[in-house]
């Protein structure tokens, strides 16, 4: 028989919980457990709100309260119907925490545990699901980190039976890149700012080899920490070599930092292309950099004007950016579609299960999910290798609004995903 922990709760519904349960003879190391008679699926959901990675997870409250409004009146499986609850928690931005509550969640007998954004929160829920057997799918973060950060080998076979991911990877920023730097005439010299970090030191092993192939002479300084406050020696080797294209994947404020401390030693007076990845995804962290902001090249996991419709709210992207904007009065994010894009998966992973409280049917369900979410395909079923399914990620850049917000994130190239509408050219950055 299932059981499910009913914890915390209030005094008189423990003691009624208590009797039942001593009634029905389930009781386990002193915690209370009832029945899953009530024919509740329960999703686990843990991203960063808060901490320094909490830009990622501004949005997520607004795209979860869609959620359960589409979910209020639960979904009908196999003929059978069941009530939705998706209990979120949030990580602080701390992998410690996040790998803390995902146990906790687990703890809670929850059905299907999502995570979204970076390797500090994604890779330790995930690892914390597939040690206890838990269906897990996450997106935002390279795929590579994920899976090779996690212990998988090339050309092995899988070591994950629990865990999926979506999206993006180092092949599709490597196309995103060619396509964009295409666009301006240099001199094929990127410096590169790769942190010694899950995403930093994959992007270096897989993308840093392939830009030198296609051509590009690739200029790096070596891994940089986490927090470090003074970039002058990485600003100084990328003066005297003349680089003209800047490649970075750092958190917010180290890119804030470094791009800062250029401008004041005058690098960015030679820099044709300022191409960033993990920060500049959002208008927050732009905006702080005042006028070296507009013109940063960035990389859209999703926008706005993505062609694709949610299955789970029925909304598309324009409806969807236009109701933030509407409800907040702040500036759409493309968080807003990667997550309700991880919500549409996991519901339609849980619809398509042929019992969606057996864990083994959803994540062979998971295994076999080829749906279009808000963000487009999501295709467990064709690579690029075990338990991934790749996504697109399509060249943007920041230009200077032209309405009610400071800046425009606008579609400069779409190598990955042809869908989607090129609306601008990409902007030289060292030109006034």
């Amino acid at each position: 028989m299932k059981v499910r922990l009913l914890a915390p709760f209030a005094p008189n519904l423990a003691k009624l919980v208590f009797c039942t349960a001593i009634a029905g003879g389930v009781m386990m190391s002193g915690q209370v457990y009832a029945a899953a008679g009530d024919d509740t699926i329960r999703i686990g959901f843990i991203s960063p709100r808060t901490g320094p990675l909490a830009s990622f997870g501004k949005t997520d409250g607004f795209v979860l309260k869609q959620a359960r409004q589409a979910l209020a009146n639960g979904m009908t499986v196999e003929g059978k119907h069941y009530q939705v609850e998706i209990i979120d928690r949030d990580s602080q931005s701390d992998p410690a925490r996040a790998s803390q509550l995902a146990k906790e969640l687990i703890n809670q007998d929850v059905d299907l545990m999502l995570a979204i954004s970076t390797p500090e929160v994604i890779n330790p829920v995930a690892d914390a699901s597939e040690a206890a057997g838990i269906p897990f799918m996450s997106t935002v973060m390279p795929w590579e980190a994920w899976y090779y950060g996690r212990g998988a080998k090339p050309g092995e076979e899988s070591p994950f039976e629990w865990t999926y991911h979506f999206g993006f990877g180092a092949g599709e920023f490597y196309k995103t890149y060619i396509s964009q730097w295409s666009l301006i005439d240099t001199n094929k010299k990127v410096g590169v700012m790769y942190p010694n970090d899950a995403d930093g030191n994959a992007i270096r092993a897989v993308l840093a080899p392939r830009l030198a192939k296609a051509g590009y002479t690739v200029i790096d300084p070596g891994a940089y920490e986490t927090g470090t406050s003074d970039f002058s020696s990485q600003i100084a080797l990328f003066k005297r070599e003349g680089v003209e294209i800047i490649n970075s994947f750092p958190i917010p404020p180290d890119f804030a930092a470094f791009w800062r401390q250029s401008a004041q030693q005058g690098l960015h007076r030679q820099i044709k292309i300022i191409q960033i990845a993990k920060t500049g995804l959002f208008p927050s962290d732009i905006e702080v950099l005042g006028s070296l902001g507009p013109k940063i090249a960035s990389a859209a996991y999703w926008h706005k004007t993505f062609p694709y419709t949610s299955p789970l709210t029925g909304l598309n992207g324009e409806q969807l950016a236009d109701m933030w904007e509407t409800e907040t009065g702040e500036q759409w994010t493309q968080q807003l579609g990667a997550t309700l894009s991880l919500l549409d998966a996991g519901t339609e992973a849980l619809k398509q299960a042929n019992d969606p409280l057996s864990r083994t049917a959803v994540r062979d369900a998971i295994s076999q999910l080829n749906v279009t979410t808000i963000g487009g395909q999501v295709d467990f079923t064709s690579g690029p290798v075990p338990n991934v399914a790749s996504g697109p990620i399509v060249g943007a850049q920041w230009v200077k609004g032209t309405g009610q917000f400071k800046l425009d994130y606008v579609i400069t190239e779409n190598v990955t995903d042809p869908n989607v509408p090129v609306t601008h050219n990409l902007l030289q950055y060292n030109t006034k």
